[in-house]
């Protein structure tokens, strides 16, 4: 991890609304480049490295076993690949957790299940904290159980978790969603695409929250969503931000600023709302949704970019629009073009697969639509494993160019003394080779 720490800093007060949780102490970076307000978690940092050797669930080597491990641990990929869950996908329960899809060979990996009636939700954090998970594709390419379980992404009362550079299509329920206690969340650099009808919704942030939580939402892509881009419902001591995303064909509603639980804190900034095939003419980019009311929220916008023939900003946003953000942002927002151009080229999972490729494409050329059954996920090139004599989860080559050791296990030095551990200077590395 980076020797850097990160500090939040305490909301200021805006109309009796004051933040109700504070980070007891600085922990480091999570790795380099991590935003929001989850770029402290730990995931598997000091842990084992468990080498993922096989796509085949249930058995030695497999992503479950990764997954259902104790202790600190980062899954390292041997094989790229669809990785298919029988039965009921594991639960990331055991907290310290990393799972590093740039390590696949290949084609990367994509995570699905089989369609069986025990099929539910393929990622799911679950009551437990520091988890990091980058770099992997989820594809519901089959039909599961219980369509009120299947989402692509669910995080559920957990803490310090960090979903960057995931690609998701093909929920029947949310693409993403955030479910009860959680906090210290970012989502960030990442594609979330074609919710299936009729409940078709990008990301569900907060759903059922008992208690004030600080959520970052930070350089992705909603597309091909009826609405639900994103949908934002917190409690007033919150810390919510949604900064420099791109929103396309949402049928009704692109952003819901909800006041189920006292009303949302929320700063939406720098991002690109675009009308494509299935967006209405009474759409709307910003709304302010008061069924159940139980308090105004605090609403802050700047520097957002609306396209196409929809209200960009409902008439109900005034009486809760605010001047300044009710929490200071934890990173500064790139100018809404800016940050449109950089979100296309760098988002999702990579290396990007053929679906990938076609949402960028639609978002540039306002092409493509809501779909109504999930598709077929790409062929995926399974590639040629980096040489790995020490099982440390780095290239011999990069160790030898790098002051690392090969034949000794050292993941967790500092070989150049650069303040970045071996393992995460590896992982940074490729991550780079890999988003052009």
């Amino acid at each position: 991890m980076l020797a850097t720490t990160v500090a939040f800093s305490s909301c200021s007060p805006v109309d009796g609304q004051t933040k109700g949780t504070t980070e007891p102490a600085a922990r480091s970076k999570a790795f380099p480049g991590a935003v929001g307000y989850g770029a402290a978690a730990l995931g598997g940092f000091k842990g084992k490295i468990i080498q993922v050797t096989t796509t085949a669930d249930n058995v030695a080597g497999s992503l479950r076993a990764c997954v259902e491990a104790v202790g600190p641990r980062t899954c390292v990929f041997r094989v790229g690949g669809i990785f298919r869950f029988d039965g009921f996908p594991p639960v990331i329960k055991n907290p310290y957790l990393t799972i590093a899809g740039q390590t696949a060979p290949g084609g990367g990996v994509t995570i699905a299940h089989d369609g069986s009636i025990e099929s539910r939700t393929p990622l799911l954090i679950k009551n437990t904290n520091d988890v990091i998970v980058r770099h992997v594709r989820i594809r519901n390419d089959r039909i599961g159980g219980e369509k009120e379980s299947e989402d692509s992404i669910t995080i559920e009362n957990s803490k310090y978790v960090v979903i960057d550079q995931v690609s998701a299509s093909w929920a029947r329920d949310e693409i993403i969603n955030g479910y009860g206690n959680n906090d210290f969340i970012t989502i960030s650099n990442s594609i979330f695409s074609y919710g299936i009808p009729k409940h078709d919704k990008c990301a569900l942030l907060g759903s059922d929250p008992k208690n004030s939580q600080n959520f970052s939402f930070i350089g992705n892509i909603c597309a091909h969503n009826g609405d639900r881009n994103p949908d934002i419902n917190f409690k007033p001591s919150s810390c919510v931000e949604v900064i420099n995303n791109i929103f396309y064909n949402a049928v009704s509603e692109f952003a819901e600023v909800w006041e189920t639980y006292g009303g949302t804190p929320v700063s939406i900034v720098g991002n690109s709302f675009k009308a494509g095939i299935d967006t209405t003419d009474n759409a709307v980019g910003v709304i302010r949704q008061t069924v159940e009311s139980t308090g105004n929220s605090a609403i802050y916008l700047h520097d957002n970019q609306f396209f196409g023939s929809f209200t960009d900003i409902d008439a109900s946003v005034a009486v809760a629009r605010r001047n300044t953000p009710p929490c200071p942002l934890t990173v500064k927002p790139m100018a809404a073009g800016i940050a449109y151009s950089s979100v296309l080229a760098k988002s999702g999972a990579w290396p990007r697969d053929a679906i990938d490729v076609e949402v960028v494409n639609d978002v540039i050329n306002r092409t493509g639509q809501i779909v109504s059954l999930p598709g077929s996920i790409p062929a995926i090139f399974a590639g040629t494993p980096y040489p790995d004599t020490d099982r440390d989860g780095m290239d011999d080559r990069w160790e030898v160019k790098n002051a690392a050791k090969v034949g000794v296990s050292d993941p967790w030095l500092d070989g150049n003394r650069d303040g970045i551990t071996n393992l995460d200077a590896f992982l940074d590395y490729l991550h780079k080779q890999i988003v052009r």
